[in-house]
């Protein structure tokens, strides 16, 4: 299993709509909009090359250096089959 935690979300909307639009969205859709458009790219790419597979944007999971925590409510946000 592959984890993927994204850091720069708002900076990626930053540079993508500009600053005062960003500052206009709230951080968690920015981290969503980033996520859904990471796992649209990877599904298009691991499907040419073949690859079968699943993938998962999950809400209460945290990735701190070589630790993985759990939060209450931990769930899947988006899921996709590939």
């Amino acid at each position: 299993m592959i984890v993927l935690k994204i850091s720069n979300s708002s900076e990626v909307v930053a540079s993508k709509v500009g600053k005062f639009l960003e500052f206009l969205t709230p951080d968690s859709m920015d981290h969503a909009a980033v996520e859904d458009q990471v796992i649209k790219k990877l599904v298009e790419n691991l499907a040419a090359e073949g690859i079968k597979g699943e993938i998962a944007a999950v809400k209460g999971l945290n990735l701190e250096g070589q630790e993985i925590s759990l939060h209450d409510g931990m769930k899947v946000r988006k899921h996709e089959t590939f």
